[in-house]
């Protein structure tokens, strides 16, 4: 299993990374040692002083294809899921001032949190207008709309299966909306779709 992240994805999210908007969709991997595993908290690693939640929508490939147009898309998903992209923003900022891959800000062990529960894509009028946010102690912290996705899911599919064969368990990260910010020890995550809990995230 891989999991395959799509980064600047949300016009409003590269706004407040000052990002630059790029032409096609930016992509980069993590391991499957970045699965946070299941009832175990997050533990912020010693190598970074400023990780960010990243609150994402998910999707779970399941049927293996290479180059596929979108309007077939559809066919190799059923299941929606939310999950976090843990980012050490601190050590990410040095990697890209110096031109240097992500890897190290992004896939480290733990810093992908996979929900337990997974929605049948049936069950949403439109994969185009699929809510879905993030609370942080309490207090909702990134709210998005899968209709602000600069690039939606399938149109996602096409462009990543031209690099990568997709296999079955393979998982999408679609990219995060506006509102990520720093992780506090003691601090609560909590992942809703559709005001539905998905997932809570215990920060050591």
């Amino acid at each position: 299993m891989k999991i395959i992240c799509i980064g600047r994805n949300y016009a409003k999210h590269i706004e407040e990374l000052k990002n630059e908007r790029a032409t096609d969709p930016v992509i980069f991997l993590k391991p499957d040692t970045a699965v946070l595993l299941k009832k175990q908290p997050f533990f912020i690693p010693d190598f970074s002083d400023d990780v960010h939640y990243e609150v994402e929508l998910l999707v779970k490939i399941n049927k293996v294809g290479k180059y596929i147009q979108s309007k077939f898309a559809h066919k190799y998903y059923d299941e929606i899921g939310l999950g976090i992209d843990f980012t050490a923003r601190d050590l990410q900022s040095q990697l890209k001032e110096k031109g240097l891959p992500w890897e190290k800000s992004k896939a480290f062990d733990g810093s992908a949190v996979i929900g337990e529960k997974w929605f049948s894509k049936e069950e949403f009028e439109s994969l185009q207008n699929i809510n879905f946010s993030l609370q942080r102690n309490g207090e909702e912290v990134q709210k998005g709309n899968t209709a602000h996705m600069l690039c939606q899911i399938d149109e996602i599919i096409e462009y990543v299966s031209q690099f990568f064969t997709l296999k079955i368990g393979d998982i999408i990260f679609t990219g995060t909306p506006e509102g990520v910010g720093r992780v506090k020890t003691n601090d609560v995550l909590n992942g809703y779709i559709e005001n539905e809990s998905v997932f809570q995230i215990k920060v050591k």
